[in-house]
């Protein structure tokens, strides 16, 4: 693949917080060109939050780029906060941003549990997705979950980072781990919740990438982060992130039209190929872009060069 580089970094021109209800208090921003195409970055997690380095999968002249932190995490206020915090809602506060914003459609564009969310958001509206560029494929099954929590699973190709994750809990509730780490990251109490939570994210941050990168896991560690990621992520998880029973699969008929591109690392062990596979398999219509030296993270050089290829040729979607 021809390297194409993020462009050049960039800051907002307008930021605020929308009031979606619940005491929920969501932080969004734009950035790039004020009368540009209008595309919503849509970040994992659950719970991650975003980042400056994520205006810059966008050409900023030709687009404009919304940004914004899902409920309790990033700036976004309650820090962790669950309550009402679903995919419902989060689908909703996304609308109600669409319509704050004055946008009458746009493109969305999601990795992770930000693909999960895309999904979700164009599959209720899809007369307001213009198209789809969808990372790293998280369908929310149970299966997938199980994969991520399980010592067989995900930990059974980074066995020492599941041994660090499981350490964490004292030895008599490791019979059911995920159960474990539920009961203390919702505990009220940071000297219960908060070593949890920072093994819990440094787990997954230790995943991640194809190559070890000691700065991701650094940064997952830290400590409104990793409370943001590891709550939340726990709350969907127990939650079948609240999703229909026919799952995301399901809805592949109402958003067949939109034009979509899939880009999926072949070496992705957090969101393992299989479900990228799925997807493709339900939506054929869309362009399946596998990265052969790749794995989950969208700071890969070959990951970021395909996404930055897919947002430029969308530049030509009415």
């Amino acid at each position: 693949m021809e390297q194409t580089q993020l462009y050049p970094e960039i800051e907002p021109h307008e930021t605020g917080f929308l009031s979606v209800g619940d005491g929920h208090e969501i932080y969004w921003e734009v950035s790039g060109n004020p009368q540009g195409k209008p595309v919503l970055f849509v970040h994992g997690g659950p719970g991650g939050g975003t980042g400056p380095n994520q205006r810059r999968f966008f050409d900023p002249a030709h687009y404009r780029i919304v940004l914004f932190d899902q409920r309790g995490c990033g700036k976004s206020t309650p820090l962790g906060g669950l309550f009402n915090n679903d995919t419902p809602h989060l689908v909703a506060d996304m609308e109600q941003l669409r319509d704050v914003l004055g946008i009458e459609r746009w493109i969305v564009f999601g990795g992770s549990w930000g693909s999960t969310l895309s999904l979700a958001y164009a599959q209720a509206h899809p007369e307001r997705t213009v198209a789809l560029v969808l990372r790293g494929i998280f369908l929310s099954r149970p299966q997938e979950i199980d994969w991520f929590m399980s010592k067989t699973g995900m930990g059974a190709i980074f066995p020492e980072a599941y041994a660090a994750f499981e350490a964490t809990l004292p030895e008599a509730e490791r019979d059911n781990v995920f159960d474990a780490f539920y009961a203390r990251l919702t505990d009220p109490d940071p000297a219960i919740h908060l070593p949890v939570a920072k093994a819990w994210s440094g787990y997954e941050g230790s995943c991640v990438s194809l190559l070890p990168n000691p700065q991701i896991v650094e940064d997952s560690r830290e400590d409104g982060r990793a409370l943001s990621t590891a709550r939340i992520e726990a709350h969907y998880f127990k939650h079948g992130s609240f999703l229909p029973a026919e799952g995301l699969l399901g809805g592949i008929e109402r958003i067949r039209h939109i034009p979509a591109v899939i880009v999926q690392g072949r070496y992705d062990i957090v969101c393992p190929m299989t479900s990228a596979y799925d997807l493709h398999l339900a939506w054929p219509e869309a362009e399946f872009c596998v990265i052969p030296a790749a794995g989950h993270s969208a700071s890969e050089p070959d990951i970021a060069a395909a996404l930055v290829e897919a947002t430029n040729r969308f530049r030509a979607l009415a």
